[in-house]
């Protein structure tokens, strides 16, 4: 007799909560201490693996009454000093079939949603950052979610007997599929959109793997190594949430600039020339900072999960367009130091041939003298 599916379902949550966050450490948030994250060293680990290590506080756990009853939730935020924080709910499950998780996307409990609960905890975090943060937003906007799915491994076919990861997976693609779709019905699932909802997928060892859609995916491995997979896709989907950030930001210099270059005012002209290289250093800056929390060094693994997941967020793409419009505030800068150098060069000009007749006055009016 095949055995229930346990596990747990991991919601992963990034808010953009201001420009960046000072240098200062913070030492207690939502009256919990501010420790760094990690995680225990297991088999996947490299001997000198190197990982960013944000701020981070667990809250205490709290008890909802879910889809199968009541269900104790674990908490954790994460600081980021891109102006960022990430929040993950792990909530534990135990069904029958995959299509009795598909109710845990939109998971609602007898209080409420927890979209609602963690959006009102994201409030309640940005209020008290606010001290800690440069330029923070005058209010979040929606969050970037996503959904994990951790199945307790090993996995069974439909006799009960073990099998490996890709093994269970081959038998099981279309209800896969309709999980990470959220389809209830498999049967209406065409072949096509199942193969490519599910078409990126990885395994390492025998009895693991990992299914990686556009929101959600699906983890099966050992419970205790669940942690550097989901680790690694909270901080895709951070970086994609900040990508759009900078994205909206951009949008907005751009046409404060416009708009203030149509403007005769040597004053105004000033006042874009210094916000056009604030902005050009400021962007560089954040850039930086941004790619930096997505190094892995020595360990393929997880630089493959990596790949897989950028590739499924696009992140090349929002990357492309936050450059091209980089660029385009290049040009802006430039065009608008080419127009101040003209505008002295004139002056200059000016000066010299005034000065010039100046000296032909003088000299004329030497010559008409006594």
């Amino acid at each position: 007799m095949r055995r229930r599916y346990t596990g747990e379902v991991v919601y992963v949550y990034a808010y953009d909560v201001a420009y960046e966050l000072k240098r200062e450490p913070i030492n207690q948030l939502l009256g919990q201490k501010v420790v760094p994250f990690g995680f225990d060293s297991n088999r996947r680990h490299p001997r000198h693996h190197i990982f960013y290590k944000p701020q981070m506080i667990r809250l205490p756990p709290m008890e909802r009454v879910g889809p199968n009853g009541l269900v104790e939730m674990e908490r954790v935020i994460k600081l980021l000093p891109v102006g960022a924080i990430s929040i993950t709910v792990r909530v534990p499950f135990e069904v029958d079939r995959l299509e009795d998780l598909v109710r845990y996307h939109d998971l609602h409990f007898d209080t409420g949603s927890l979209n609602f609960d963690v959006r009102l905890l994201a409030e309640a975090a940005h209020r008290e950052l606010t001290p800690h943060c440069i330029r923070p937003v005058p209010q979040l906007t929606d969050e970037e979610a996503y959904t994990v799915f951790c199945l307790d491994a090993p996995m069974t076919d439909n006799e009960g007997q073990p099998v490996g990861g890709e093994q269970w997976f081959q038998l099981h693609r279309r209800q896969v599929a309709a999980l990470l779709t959220q389809e209830t019905d498999t049967s209406l699932l065409s072949k096509q959109e199942a193969d490519e909802s599910t078409g990126r997928f990885l395994s390492y060892y025998q009895n693991d793997l990992v299914v990686i859609d556009w929101d959600a995916a699906l983890i099966v491995d050992e419970k205790s190594d669940f942690d550097e997979a989901l680790y690694i896709m909270e901080l895709a989907n951070l970086q994609l949430a900040e990508l759009e950030a900078y994205d909206r930001m951009l949008d907005d210099s751009l046409e404060r600039s416009y708009r203030d270059l149509g403007q005769r005012g040597l004053r105004s002209r000033r006042h874009v020339f210094r916000e056009l290289r604030e902005m050009r250093i400021d962007m560089a800056r954040v850039s930086d900072e941004l790619m930096n929390i997505t190094k892995f060094f020595g360990d393929w693994h997880l630089a493959r999960l990596y790949e897989n997941l950028a590739a499924r967020f696009h992140l090349g793409d929002w990357h492309h367009a936050v450059e091209e419009k980089l660029k385009t505030l290049d040009e802006l800068y430039e065009i608008l130091k080419h127009d101040q150098n003209n505008r002295w060069m004139l002056m200059l000009e000016l000066t010299i041939v005034l000065l010039f007749i100046i000296d032909l006055v003088i000299l004329f009016v030497g010559l008409k003298g006594p």
